[in-house]
This record gives structure tokens, sequence and C-alpha cells, in this order.
């Protein structure tokens, strides 16, 4: 596509609306979409939600009326052609006689990917597709990953101090919630610039995944509270292959007090009597196959199945155990390291428990590097695995 200005400012355009649908979209991607009419003025523009239906480029339409006669279409996310939920929009798109549509990518679902643009270019449509595609292919990456395995994009975020500890050494006592913003003692590792990225995070997922130890240690509420509307509460995953979660903790009472359907046990045991009191306080308990020689649970179990309630992504906030565990599963797609300008020393806790995956052989190798800077910390993301790939 040329990368001519105005298409370019258009496009950016569309990318913002489609990034105003976080929290509102999933399982669906987030689209954008902006129309200009014949001389080049914008006559509409639309984003796409769930609870919606309609979808952006139709809004779009609807907002330009007539005026989209001999227009352009610039979108995020290739219009689709298929029936689904709603009619195809490239049939409305036709028939509102758009001439032009400029699209940033194709639609990552193989079953359907260029359809769309294909019907378009068949009806005499002009279109180009890759502009500010690398931006287009961040935002729905967790679609990406969904709609080609049927399981969620899975990010692992930890925080840690400059010589890679999460904790002070044990006999230190431990802050309220280490893991709602990485504390200890009282005091935050990371400063409140990148905790704050922690809860846009959170809003920006499906569910957020942690183990037993750190409830254990940590009593954290693993919410979202980044303020901003959402369209389902996020998904509190709990990994407890014994049931030792208290009915104390804060987790267990905000379920219980506000009977949100909003905390999901995933457990290897046939206690019936502790599943029975858990889901009496609103928590949902799910019985998975363990696996390994620690018989913990088999975390593509967990996976697939949180794929088939529709959840397409998932940030693991665990201590070490569960990071070990997922990298050793290869079930990570990409790692957020938050570093603080401390210094804890030797006998501190490190982030991944020992599991053999960062052997010689088996190493993972982060791809697609970013760096930023939130006040006196650092983070550094890559991918482990293509989203866009198989």
């Amino acid at each position: 596509m040329p990368d001519t200005s105005p298409d370019r400012h258009l496009l950016q355009r569309a990318l913002e609306l489609a990034r105003s649908g976080t929290g509102l979209a999933s399982p669906n991607p987030y689209v954008g979409a902006v129309i200009t009419d014949a001389a080049g003025n914008v006559a509409g523009s639309g984003t796409y939600t769930y609870d919606g239906v309609t979808h952006a480029e139709i809004h779009a339409l609807e907002a330009a009326g007539v005026r989209a006669r001999g227009g352009t279409l610039y979108i995020n996310l290739e219009p689709h052609a298929h029936q689904g939920r709603t009619p195809p929009c490239t049939d409305a798109l036709i028939g509102a006689g758009i001439r032009r549509v400029v699209a940033s990518m194709a639609d990552p679902n193989p079953k359907v990917s260029g359809r769309g643009l294909e019907q378009l270019r068949a009806a005499g449509v002009q279109v180009e597709v890759g502009g500010l595609e690398p931006e287009a292919r961040r935002l729905n990456e967790a679609f990406a990953r969904y709609s080609r395995s049927a399981t969620p994009f899975v990010t692992l975020k930890s925080a840690m101090t400059l010589d890679g500890k999460i904790a002070p050494p044990q006999g230190l006592e431990s802050g309220d919630d280490p893991q709602e913003g990485s504390g200890f003692s009282g005091h935050w590792i990371t400063g409140e610039a990148a905790r704050a990225h922690v809860q846009q995070l959170r809003h920006e997922h499906d569910a957020i995944l942690s183990g037993i130890g750190t409830i254990l240690a940590d009593n954290p509420l693993l919410t979202d509270r980044s303020a901003r509307p959402r369209r389902r509460r996020l998904l509190r995953v709990i990994l407890d292959s014994h049931l030792r979660i208290p009915l104390d903790s804060r987790l267990v009472q905000s379920a219980a007090a506000e009977r949100k359907n909003d905390v999901l046990v995933f457990c290897a045991s046939e206690d019936g009597v502790k599943i029975a009191e858990l889901e009496r306080h609103g928590l949902r308990v799910e019985t998975v196959p363990a696996a390994g020689r620690n018989a913990r649970i088999d975390l593509h179990a967990v996976i697939r199945r949180l794929g088939e309630l529709e959840i397409i992504s998932v940030m693991i906030e665990g201590g070490s155990a569960v990071n070990g565990a997922a990298l050793a599963a290869n079930i990570v797609d990409k790692v957020l390291l938050y570093y603080a300008p401390l210094i804890f020393g030797s006998n501190a806790s490190v982030p991944f428990a020992p599991t053999g995956v960062l052997s010689v052989d088996s190493r993972l190798r982060a791809k697609n590097i970013h760096l930023h800077q939130f006040g006196q910390d650092i983070a550094i993301g890559g991918y482990l695995r293509d989203p866009y790939g198989d």
C-alpha cells in the first residue's frame, strides 16, 4: 500500500478507534473503521463492540449515509465476507458504492482469511493491504492465537530486581499484596507508573492466572483496577492441585461477597466436600488431569478449557513455580519482565523455578524484543511463539 500521508493518517485513526474497544470486543477482534467521501473528507467512523453486535464498517457506513458512494474505507482488519452474528460486511460495502478499501491486514483466521478482500476485488473495488500492519498485528494478536488454535494468547508477566529476584530472602515479611504490583514488607518493588501499566494489562486480558503458592503467601485479589469499562469481568484463575485455598482469603471472600462468577479454581482433587464448600462461596471449581513427575496440574488441559470458555487472552501473574511450569509446558506466547533498580542478593526468590527448560538444548529465545521505561523502572518484552503461526 502506498505510504501516502492521508492514508497513513486515516489508518492510524482506524487503529485508535479499534483500541477503544479494548475490554469490550472479546472474543472477537478489535476493529475500527473510517469512511471518507469521494472528495477525501471523513464522512463516518465506527468501532466494534461485542455487545453492540454491529461491525465497525457498518457503523461507519450508517454514519456516512449517501456520502459513502465513491468513497474509501480505512480499516485495521479485513472486512468479513461470511455470515456470522451479522450478515457479510462486504455485501454492505459493495452495495453502498465504496470504491476503495485500505486495510492494515487480512483476517488471521485461516478459515476466512482473504475471502473478504477477494469478494471486494471481484466487485471492482480497489483494495490495498499492509499499511501499519505491525501495529495492527500486535493489536489483534490474542484474536489471532485464538482463531488459529482455539486456545488463548498467554502473556507471562513478572516484576523483579536488577539481580533477577522477585522477593527478598526468606525471613523477611512479605507485603500484603506483592502480585498486585510486586511489593514486599509494605513497599513496592516497582514504581507507581509500572504498577499502573500492570493494571492496564489486566484490563486488556480476559483472564489472570496465578498459583496457590501466591495465594497463600500474598493473599492477593487479582482484580482489574483500571477503572475502565469491560464487557466481562476479569476471570481470576487459580491453580490449586489439592484445594488448599483458604476460605478466609481475600480472593474467596470477594467471590462470596460479589457472586460474579469470576473466580475459577483448577484442581486435581476429588475432595467433593471441599469442592462443594468452595462452590457455596461463589467459586467455580473444575478438576483437570495431573501430569509430570510432580503430579502438577496439566497446563495444556487448563489452556484448552479456557479456550472452550471463549477466553482469548490470559496473563500469568504467578510465583516461580507457576512461571517455570508455564515455560516448561511451552504455553507462553509473550513475556513481559519489569526490572526495578533494587538488588536483593543471592538468597532471594527467583522468577522461574528450575525446570530444565533453560538447558543449552532446550533454552527459549524471545524475538521481536521491545523496551519500555516507567519512571526508574524498565520493562523488556518479547515473543516466545508467533500467534500468527501454527
